[in-house]
């Protein structure tokens, strides 16, 4: 079970492991009331096509690519419009030579500012069909827009930008924290810096 980013009062589904590895990947994030009560949430922002090289062992070349981003069906609701990927990086979290994607995806509404959906993705159990969600880091249904995001070694860091309230125009929000989510023994630990903006 991880623990709600808005609320602890409001447990989230289980989430499916990394294909391998044996510990759950959990994470938590102990976010202000203002931020909302729904699922999951440096400075160096990176180009769309970044890749990362884990601090740890790598396999080959050939095996230095993650999932594709745009081949996943990610938990998402967006109607009529498609789901954008808005920036990715690959990375072998647990060493063992096969890299995950970690996607930063919205809805392409072409107006507004959609919130944000933060994925883990992993190669299918079989190695065929289209890239699974291994972890929801950030939930759309949170309403949060994810900025400067950025993976260094096993780290995965973004800006969370969020609303105070409903009455906040969708297009402004005015909260932000920085998050990150480090890899360790088999899972992600999530932690965030204070809590920053109007209340």
């Amino acid at each position: 079970m991880q623990p709600s980013a808005g609320s602890a009062s409001f447990p989230p589904p289980p989430r499916p492991d990394l294909p391998h590895t044996r510990a759950r990947t959990v994470h938590w994030l102990a976010t202000a009331a203002a931020l909302g009560a729904v699922l999951g949430a440096t400075a160096l922002v990176q180009p769309s096509d970044a890749t990362a090289t884990p601090a740890g062992p790598v396999g080959t070349p050939s095996a230095a690519t993650g999932p594709d981003p745009a081949k996943a069906a990610y938990p998402i609701d967006c109607g009529p419009w498609d789901v954008a990927v808005i920036d990715q990086a690959a990375i072998d979290f647990d060493g063992d030579g096969q890299y995950e994607t970690v996607a930063v995806v919205r809805c392409a509404t072409g107006t507004g500012t959609p919130p944000s959906g933060m994925y883990v993705l992993a190669q299918p159990a079989d190695g065929t069909g289209e890239p699974r969600v291994a972890e929801t880091l950030v939930d759309p249904a949170e309403q949060l827009t994810v900025e400067n995001f950025t993976v260094r070694g096993r780290t995965i860091a973004a800006k969370l930008r969020g609303y105070s309230s409903d009455d906040v125009p969708r297009c402004c929000p005015d909260m932000e924290r920085d998050v990150k989510w480090d890899w360790e023994d088999g899972k992600f630990a999530l932690r965030a810096a204070p809590l920053t903006g109007s209340v």
